[in-house]
């Protein structure tokens, strides 16, 4: 599902822009900042980049049915999904430093426009995904400072966005059970 997520929001992002702006290619695309020998990629340069920065479990879960009913009456036990929260850096590399605020600029109009994608507002969300929202996340400079540092690049106009409650379910069958068919009731 991880994948899936950031290939549709990287889709529906890239949608938006292109109406916007009257473009014909691609403009947005997931990759990373800064290449593992330390370059900065060919492919970013007048793009807008999605990265993953982190990953984290979410804690705070409501209670999950861990049994599925089959045709036959009998319930397979399953373990629940776990679900997660995406940190996407969203950067703007222009060789313009106008077009790169004007592409973060509506990128952040579209995120704000967007708090919340589901099949209601977009028909093509993929399968097992029910809903995506995005919180921006409040980086102040320091952190900001520290999160380029430790990816190894010079800092890019940016901003971070939380992507929640993505559902991740191996489908796994831990087990098992018939259905209750019968009660009986004794009475002394």
């Amino acid at each position: 599902m991880i994948e899936q997520s950031l290939v549709f929001t990287k889709s529906i992002l890239d949608q938006f822009l292109q109406n916007r702006f009257d473009i014909r290619d691609d403009i947005v695309l997931i990759n990373n900042i800064i290449e593992a020998d330390g370059s900065i990629p060919q492919q970013n340069q007048n793009k807008v980049v999605i990265s993953l920065i982190n990953i984290q479990q979410e804690t705070n879960q409501p209670y999950y049915s861990t049994s599925r009913k089959l045709p036959n009456g009998a319930f397979v036990n399953i373990t629940p999904s776990d679900r997660f929260n995406l940190d996407l850096l969203i950067s703007s590399q222009f060789d313009d430093y106008k077009e790169t605020l004007k592409f973060l600029n509506a990128s952040i109009m579209f995120f704000q426009a967007n708090q919340s994608v589901d099949s209601s507002s977009y028909s093509n969300i993929p399968p097992g995904i029910n809903k995506l929202s995005f919180v921006l996340d409040q980086l102040d400079y320091s952190q900001m400072h520290n999160l380029w540092s430790a990816m190894g690049a010079k800092y890019m106009p940016s901003v971070v966005y939380k992507m929640k409650l993505i559902d991740i379910q191996a489908d796994e069958i831990s087990g098992i059970s018939s259905a209750v068919k019968q009660t009986s009731l004794e009475v002394e």
